[in-house]
């Protein structure tokens, strides 16, 4: 693969302001009492469906560090087909896909969201739109991904 140079450093203002908007979403989603490892649960999700390696390595790890397991990153490709996550999780999960899918119409707009009032689903969005926007980054920059 061709290195590419790096989006972070070739324009460090612009990578700034996404740094900022993602600090934003999450005091945002947690200010509106979203539990911090439902927002690492988005960030995976969303990350394995644009397949950014980087950012899945990068937030598995925090996911761990805040007590998820094991099991429950294994099936998180299929959370809809079993019990392991809260009606709030799943709320979230559904607003991850949402959002990443957003250009196509099988995607659609997803209703499930009922577990999670009006202000948590907005910030929810808003952490959706900056990990997608920083896996477009790391994928596009050809970010290493080394053992």
């Amino acid at each position: 693969m061709t290195a590419r140079t790096l989006l972070s450093s070739a324009v460090p203002n612009a990578y700034q302001t996404m740094i900022t908007l993602s600090g934003q979403a999450d005091k945002a989603a947690l200010d509106a009492g979203v539990d911090p490892l439902t927002l690492e649960l988005v960030r995976i999700r969303a990350s394995q469906l644009n397949g950014c390696g980087f950012c899945l390595r990068l937030h598995v790890r925090d996911a761990l560090a805040k007590g998820e397991t094991t099991d429950r990153l294994a099936v998180l490709p299929a959370w809809r087909e079993t019990d392991y996550f809260t009606p709030a999780e799943r709320a979230a999960l559904a607003i991850a896909e949402e959002i990443t899918g957003i250009g196509t119409r099988a995607a659609g707009i997803d209703d499930d969201t009922a577990a999670v009032d009006g202000q948590q689903a907005a910030a929810l969005r808003w952490v959706a739109i900056a990990i997608n926007a920083f896996n477009r980054i790391a994928i596009s920059s050809r970010y290493t991904i080394k053992p």
